[in-house]
């Protein structure tokens, strides 16, 4: 029911979060868009079948009267992984698997990229935000209109004081050997297969 679809790095601002990610993994990220409704703007990186999102606060959107998405109105400190995102063909039916902590379904678009994803009211999804976010395509993903550069996602670690409760809610959902859990501070961490070699995230 749930498949893996991409990964967030989050920075104070895109330009910081684009360069760090260049540097870290030896490849280009391009453009992608702005979210109106969350006061965030975005770059992207092609990573097979899913891909790699950059993600920070557009300075332009000014105060939202809400929390944004991936709670991000609280980051702060160097570009960092701090998401992952699986999708769904049916976004009611995995978030009553779930439970409402996951949060609430709404409509987004970005150019002419439609998709629903839950959002939690506060902005922090569960698990000190280690928990995925959940989102379902009304169009078909960006991942196969991005550039090929020779990425893949290796693997995903998420670490968590309470991981084995995560991994256990996910498991009936999420079958992908390349996702670990593991007890330890709130963090996520990837490793992005690319030309140079094996890159960490």
């Amino acid at each position: 029911m749930l498949t893996f679809d991409h990964i967030a790095v989050a920075a104070e601002s895109l330009a910081e979060g684009v360069k760090a990610t260049e540097r870290a993994l030896n490849v280009p990220v391009q453009p992608g868009g702005q979210h109106p409704h969350f006061g965030t703007h975005n770059s992207l990186l092609g990573l097979g079948a899913e891909y790699l999102e950059v993600i920070a606060i557009d300075p332009s959107a000014g105060d939202l009267g809400y929390p944004r998405w991936f709670h991000l109105d609280a980051f702060a400190g160097p570009p960092r992984l701090t998401n992952w995102i699986l999708r769904t063909p049916d976004l009611e039916a995995a978030l009553a698997r779930l439970g409402p902590e996951y949060g609430t379904p709404i409509s987004l678009q970005r150019g002419d990229l439609r998709w629903r994803m839950a959002v939690p009211a506060s902005g922090l999804l569960p698990f000190d935000n280690c928990a995925p976010a959940i989102i379902s395509w009304e169009t078909p993903p960006p991942a196969p209109r991005l550039t090929d550069h020779g990425c893949t996602l290796g693997a995903l670690r998420v670490s968590h004081p309470n991981a084995p409760q995560l991994r256990d809610a996910l498991a009936p959902l999420l079958d992908d050997a390349r996702v670990g859990f593991e007890i330890g501070p709130a963090a996520i961490s990837a490793e992005i297969s690319t030309p140079s070699g094996p890159r960490a995230l």
